[in-house]
């Protein structure tokens, strides 16, 4: 199941309750990676675009979904891996003071935040 099949199935099942996405992301192990090139995250503007337009085809279609949050803002520890994975959409460099800098996707967000919902689909077409 798609995240929009999924949402429009707790809308028919559960009376359509309010809807909050609370962690949201995707994975990449670019640890080793050069700065400039671990800023370049197209698979996660990929993803959350995706995971965005069909969230925005439910809400149209009616469900309840009030937010939205992007896992994760800064690359983190996980418990399990340590800090050889990245969720980030802010690049963390631990190794030079943990200086952040945005990831390609931290400024993809950004434009999408600020787009006029209005149309979503539009809006979505537009990115």
């Amino acid at each position: 199941m798609g995240i929009e099949d999924l949402i429009l199935y707790v809308k028919r099942k559960y009376n359509n309750p309010p809807i909050y996405i609370t962690e949201n992301g995707v994975v990449d192990s670019s640890a080793s990676l050069m700065l400039k090139d671990a800023l370049n995250d197209s698979l996660r503007i990929n993803y959350h675009h995706h995971h965005l337009l069909y969230l925005s085809k439910a809400i149209e279609a009616g469900a309840d979904v009030r937010g939205y949050y992007v896992w994760s803002f800064l690359d983190n520890f996980e418990w399990k891996s340590g800090y050889t994975l990245r969720f980030g959409i802010t690049y963390v460099d631990y190794k030079n003071k943990m200086r952040r800098y945005f990831k390609d996707s931290a400024l993809w967000f950004k434009k999408f935040l600020q787009k006029d919902k209005c149309n979503q689909t539009k809006a979505f077409s537009e990115l």
